[in-house]
């Protein structure tokens, strides 16, 4: 007995070992090339994942001690890239699939031990059975000459429609759990209800309901869904097209969205991490307050565990030197030297909008930028508008910033400068270039920057014309 339970558990043991790993063997009919290649969607991108070589047999087996991550993955052909898309489950990740090369592929693709590939190539065959039909109606549609006609044929299209949404529930209800599944779901429109008022009211609520409920369909804590080309792009609709493009308003968003992935950590970990490198290098004004809302809510507070001690450290130490810049805050002051050795501070200066301006005369942005700036400063002043203007040069170098001034004819502006660093203007300003462009109002509170001299213009055209506005009591 001792020795039959001890078979038993090995063979048990060797069952689970068995199941371990992947092993996707392709046969290609009519696929003449030595190789052939697995790869996998992330972001908005694919990767090769392994390269394997033609077996005796003709077939090509993708093997591994490793499982794969949950995904949808391509089996790549050489030359052009080709390419069949295969889905692999966390579950099931030993399975066998023959197909030929043209147009017929697609009805020819066969699967052996792998239900869910032979689903989602059932369900592929038959939109591409549905699609002439469509077709079809559509051109009879633009052929119609009656009214009565037209309506006749447009049910056909409804007709059409709801048998293939018929087609899907009744896999995502039949297969619940499933990839094919979870895909489908994925990809249906969501259904948004019927709202009253006029179009600009009825918009208004459609495209809120819509912020709400997005990603009713997508499950954001389904880590299968991180490889696929669909996620990424759904993810990216949302945060680009559907919000308004403010800092808080995205902030937000993107907060909405982690939270939903907060149960698949693998997609929260790649999703925060694209968020903050793609607003640290965001070039829209005010989009920084993003990152820090980032680093502030996420890097400092252990939620990126991930992220190397070193790292994290220079991470925090950006956004702490971003964070009195943002849009909103008040300007740092800073105490600087006029030409005749006087002293000056920011905070001095009374205006209804100061332009800061740090540059260096031999900087050839800034030599595009003066002409620019003249011509605004001139169109402006009247309206109170001054600009203070810090030339970022030192020590033996400063000569050359009052030369410049005289033969620009701008000693207009609030000139200064800081021979010896002793303001830390470069640090506190986070300068790394010039020309660089702060825009502040009456109370130094930063209104726009990181702005080019030719958007001034229109700027405080269109901040004197809020005043007034706001003074006179219109909107």
């Amino acid at each position: 007995m001792r020795i039959l339970t001890t078979l038993l558990l090995t063979l048990l043991a060797l069952s689970t070992w068995a199941q371990e790993g992947h092993n996707i063997k392709v046969t290609i009919d009519g696929y003449t090339e030595p190789q052939l290649y697995l790869a996998y969607y992330l972001g908005d991108k694919q990767y090769i994942l392994d390269t394997v070589q033609r077996a005796k047999d003709n077939s090509f087996t993708f093997t591994g001690d490793e499982p794969l991550p949950g995904g949808i993955y391509l089996v790549v052909m050489a030359p052009d890239n080709q390419f069949i898309q295969v889905l692999v489950d966390e579950k099931n990740q030993r399975f066998s699939m023959s197909t030929v090369m043209g147009e017929d592929q697609l009805s020819k693709t066969y699967f052996k031990k792998s239900p869910d590939n032979q689903l989602f190539y059932d369900y592929l065959n038959f939109l591409a059975a549905q699609r002439p039909l469509g077709t079809a109606i559509q051109e009879r549609l633009e052929a119609a000459q009656t009214e009565a006609e037209k309506e006749a044929i447009r049910q056909e299209m409804v007709g059409l429609n709801d048998n293939v949404l018929a087609h899907q529930l009744q896999i995502i209800t039949e297969h619940a759990g499933s990839m094919p599944a979870a895909i489908i779901q994925a990809n249906l429109p969501a259904e948004i209800p019927e709202f009253t008022g006029n179009e600009e009211e009825v918009n208004t609520q459609k495209w809120r309901w819509m912020q709400k409920h997005y990603f009713d369909n997508l499950n954001l804590g389904d880590v299968r869904m991180l490889r696929t080309p669909f996620l990424f792009q759904q993810v990216d609709y949302y945060i680009q097209k559907l919000q308004v493009q403010h800092p808080d308003t995205l902030a937000l968003a993107i907060d909405f969205v982690l939270e939903k992935m907060k149960p698949a950590p693998d997609i929260f970990k790649f999703y925060l991490i694209h968020f903050l490198n793609f607003y640290a290098a965001s070039k829209f004004v005010g989009m920084d307050a993003v990152y820090v809302h980032l680093v502030d809510n996420y890097y400092a507070t252990n939620l990126a565990p991930w992220t190397a001690q070193e790292q994290l450290e220079k991470i925090i130490d950006n956004a702490n030197r971003l964070r009195p810049l943002l849009i909103g805050q008040t300007a740092p002051d800073i105490r600087m030297e006029r030409e005749d050795g006087s002293q000056i501070s920011l905070s001095e200066v009374e205006s209804p909008y100061t332009v800061l301006y740090f540059w260096r005369y031999d900087c050839g942005h800034c030599k595009e930028s003066t002409p620019i700036m003249k011509a605004f400063y001139e169109k402006f002043k009247d309206h109170g508008v001054k600009i203070f203007a810090g030339c970022a040069k030192s020590r033996d170098e400063v000569p050359g910033c009052w030369d410049y001034i005289k033969e620009n004819g701008i000693g207009e502006w609030i000139h200064v400068v800081d021979p010896y660093g002793r303001s830390r203007f470069m640090q506190t300003y986070d300068l790394k270039s010039t020309p660089q462009i702060y825009v502040l109002d009456k109370d130094k509170v930063i209104v726009s920057k990181r702005l080019g001299a030719e958007q001034l213009e229109d700027l405080l055209n269109r901040l004197l014309e809020e005043d007034e506005k706001a003074a006179s009591g219109t909107k």
